[in-house]
């Protein structure tokens, strides 16, 4: 009985436990929901999907049962796009040229679902800035036009979402053997990486009652949009496209959307440490600020940085396993590779710096800010301006 006791620390089982007793009946509806939906999947596409595929389906059932127990407004959100995506595949009945309907013509369509979200990106954006004018003449905490922010915020990131689950779809029906995920071009993974961030900057919001930080994060988003509107229009870049022979591979599906995890979380930490600036000013000269105080940002700050830095650590790990399958070896100081050891270690001293250093306010905050740049060479730079094993995801 002691040996049990020392390797199950009492803290730990009490959190356990309570974390356990705090599920409810929708809860457990939600899990048995989910694992419907994956069933239903495997029935019916199963052909289609290897063991690792199926293997990754249930897991992906798995990560969104936690995340709608962990964050309660990811339920409705999964959902939701589920059931709009399952309406747009029921409305192309198998042929691509059904794309004219009005539906999917105008909204469920994985292009008429992106514009959405993309001018849903910059309605969100306007009503974040408006409400913090309005709050900070009025000394007001939160208003209106901040709760429009959040319902706007919410509705691009199901747009999003849901245009990425129909692109899927429509990849195979415009190629039936050349199918894919659409995380293959940049293009697509800069839509995935709005939805993430967006998703990211809505539970912090909710976590730490921060709306008026919502301007400073889709500032940048909206800065994000523009690029993909410009590549869109300029390069074609929406159209569906086979995946090139190096891409060909089920280790795509988990390592992208992990790296972009960590993109997110650092893009959100970026413009946190912009907020904490101006916050900081405030602070120094006396005068009532309209945002958040300066620890608080910084703990946010924090908390980005941390699950950044985690998802970015087995992003790295999954890259590596995938070098030695695709050309057998785990590593070989590509300069893609480079840099994202660049990243990884900048990040890595961040939070040293902090958590054991015990550095505060400004070095951390203009750190955060540089990291943005390191990181956007990293991910963009590398492949405009250095050639390589990925120079494939060039502009």
């Amino acid at each position: 009985m002691t040996i049990q006791n020392k390797a199950v620390p009492e803290h730990e089982l009490l959190t356990h436990k309570s974390f356990m007793r705090s599920l409810n009946a929708l809860d457990w509806g939600f899990a048995l929901v989910i694992a419907a939906i994956a069933y239903f999947a495997q029935a019916h596409v199963g052909h289609h999907m290897d063991i690792y595929e199926m293997v990754i389906l249930w897991v992906c059932g798995g990560i969104a049962v936690f995340l709608g127990w962990f964050f309660k407004p990811m339920r409705w959100y999964i959902v939701l796009c589920l059931i709009l995506a399952y309406g747009a595949v029921n409305l192309y009945a198998g042929d691509i040229r059904h794309s004219d309907g009005f539906l999917l013509k105008y909204f469920l369509s994985s292009q008429s679902a992106i514009m959405w979200q993309c001018a849903f990106v910059f309605f969100t954006l306007f009503a974040y800035m408006a409400g913090a004018v309005i709050a900070n003449r009025q000394h007001q905490e939160t208003n209106t036009l901040l709760g429009m922010g959040t319902v706007f915020g919410w509705i691009s990131a199901v747009a999003g979402f849901t245009g990425l689950l129909v692109r899927w779809h429509e990849s195979y029906l415009l190629r039936p053997d050349a199918g894919h995920i659409p995380v293959s071009n940049l293009y697509e993974v800069f839509i995935l990486f709005l939805v993430i961030t967006a998703l990211m900057y809505l539970y912090y919001e909710g976590r730490f009652a921060v709306q008026k930080l919502g301007s400073f994060v889709y500032a940048f988003m909206a800065v994000v949009v523009c690029f993909v509107l410009w590549y869109s229009i300029s390069r074609d870049a929406h159209a569906i496209q086979p995946l090139i022979p190096a891409l060909q591979s089920w280790w795509m599906k988990i390592h992208v959307p992990a790296n972009f995890i960590g993109y997110g979380a650092f893009c959100i930490a970026a413009m946190l440490g912009v907020a904490e600036f101006w916050s900081l000013r405030n602070e120094e000269k006396g005068n009532q600020s309209w945002l958040p105080a300066s620890q608080v940002i910084e703990e946010v700050m924090y908390k980005a940085i941390a699950v950044g830095f985690l998802f970015f650590t087995i992003a790295t790990i999954l890259g590596a396993l995938w070098a030695a399958d695709a050309w057998g070896r785990y590593w070989s100081w590509d300069p893609k590779e480079t840099w994202a050891f660049i990243v990884w270690l900048n990040y890595a001293v961040w939070l040293h710096l902090r958590l054991v250093a015990g550095w505060r306010g400004r070095v951390l905050a203009w750190w955060a800010i540089i990291g943005l740049f390191v990181t956007a060479f990293a991910f963009i730079g590398v492949n405009m301006f250095l050639s390589g094993l990925h120079s494939y995801g060039s502009l």
